[in-house]
């Protein structure tokens, strides 16, 4: 039987074929096959680097919501064989993200009870899993940034990929309040509101980043090293949504490459600093198709290329601004944190700037260890005046005012 299924992967027997021989034969000898190579397909992956939510996206990107279904049961199904102790941490809270849990009875059963869950026949069923099978078959490996499970741990070691760490995140509480700030952003019409609102979230980030680092470098014992998260960017417009992200990581003391073929970003950093990356990039996106929804042209001769080419080049612009504005608004936070209210240098001065120089190196360490050669991407065209001086404008509305900020603190 596993000959048969592999041949449907590989090709040398056609897909309708294939699953016709599958659904005549009997389920006794098929299902506990089909089952297997299910698990070891997602095995193989979780070893080459994939992480529960990633793979998620990824088959649901390619496939339909069955086939997503279906990964999020198999993650419940090899979590089955480790304890908890066994599991890193971050692969444990993407399967509980996920909803990942044993709801079938039994394996033997499984595909009897998908049927009956999704009122499918077993012809459909039987589809599904085939399907998927051709998808996880179809994928490369990636860089493991997380032990799989059942992995041992390995010594802390000076990359941060796949070791034991301190992890410093944004502290929660704080989190909750640049979340609120964000949230008001968001939600409001009135771009100066939005501008006030995301102006104080990054300056929240700013100085907790910034204190962070002082905390770190004074407590020379403290292991803190920088890691790397995989961020996902969704279509329609991913490279133009990439360069977005990749402005604000580089604000925020971060570095991203993107991998345009599977649809995410890498972003290296510290944790604290990357969690602020994921927030900020969320609303700016949001703000952003917010004010290229108000502002694209309605209609007219050229109808949806038009329409294509406006948000294309919105985006771009939008990200281009943004990135200026935040690259000044990080200058700002910097010279607030080294001066005192006089205007002369603080006592934080002096031990500020070389541990930032030295957390800059170690980020660009741990990418060089991932990604050894990389490829600078070509810009995006411009072809739209109309988006591109659209885009700066909306740009200018979500403008950081780190100075006028300071009273969320």
């Amino acid at each position: 039987m596993r000959g048969k299924i592999s041949a449907v992967l590989n090709g040398a027997v056609g897909y309708e074929a294939g699953l016709d021989a599958l659904t005549i034969a009997p389920p006794a000898e098929v299902d506990p096959v089909l089952i297997a190579v299910l698990h070891e397909a997602c095995a193989a992956l979780w070893r080459g680097g994939w992480q529960p939510v990633e793979l998620h996206r990824v088959v649901a990107r390619r496939g339909q919501t069955t086939h997503a279904q279906l990964v999020t049961d198999a993650v419940a199904a090899h979590l089955r064989q480790f304890p908890p102790r066994a599991v890193d941490e971050r692969w444990l809270a993407q399967a509980d993200a996920l909803g990942a849990h044993v709801w079938w009875t039994g394996d033997p059963t499984y595909l009897d009870e998908i049927g009956t869950r999704w009122k499918f026949d077993r012809v459909a069923v039987l589809d599904v899993v085939l399907t998927l099978l051709a998808i996880l078959s179809d994928l490369p490996p990636i860089e493991v940034l997380v032990p799989p499970p059942g992995t041992a741990l390995p010594p802390r070691d000076r990359s941060g990929i796949g070791g034991s760490r301190t992890r410093r995140s944004v502290d929660s509480r704080l989190l909750d309040r640049v979340r609120a700030l964000l949230a008001k952003a968001e939600s409001t019409t009135y771009p100066a509101e939005a501008e006030a609102y995301t102006g104080k979230a990054q300056q929240l980030i700013t100085r907790h980043s910034l204190d962070e680092a002082l905390l770190v470098a004074r407590a020379g014992d403290v292991a803190v090293v920088p890691l790397a998260r995989r961020i996902g960017v969704d279509h329609p417009y991913e490279g133009e949504k990439a360069a977005l992200l990749d402005a604000v990581a580089r604000a925020n003391r971060c570095h991203m490459v993107w991998s345009s073929e599977l649809g995410f970003a890498t972003v290296f950093g510290f944790d604290a600093d990357i969690d602020a990356v994921e927030l900020l990039h969320t609303s700016l996106l949001l703000q952003a198709h917010r004010a290229m929804a108000q502002s694209e042209p309605r209609g007219g001769k050229a109808g949806r290329a038009r329409l294509k080419t406006f948000r294309q080049s919105f985006l771009v612009a939008f990200a281009v601004r943004i990135g200026e504005r935040l690259a000044s608004a990080a200058e700002v936070a910097l010279a607030d944190a080294t001066r005192t209210g006089d205007g002369t240098e603080s006592a934080d001065a002096a031990g500020l700037l070389p541990v930032l120089a030295s957390r800059e190196e170690q980020v660009h360490e741990v990418m060089r260890s991932v990604f050894p050669r990389t490829v600078r991407a070509r810009g995006s065209r411009v072809e739209s005046r109309e988006g591109w001086e659209s885009g700066r404008v909306a740009a200018d509305r979500a403008a950081l005012h780190t100075r006028d900020a300071s009273t969320a603190r």
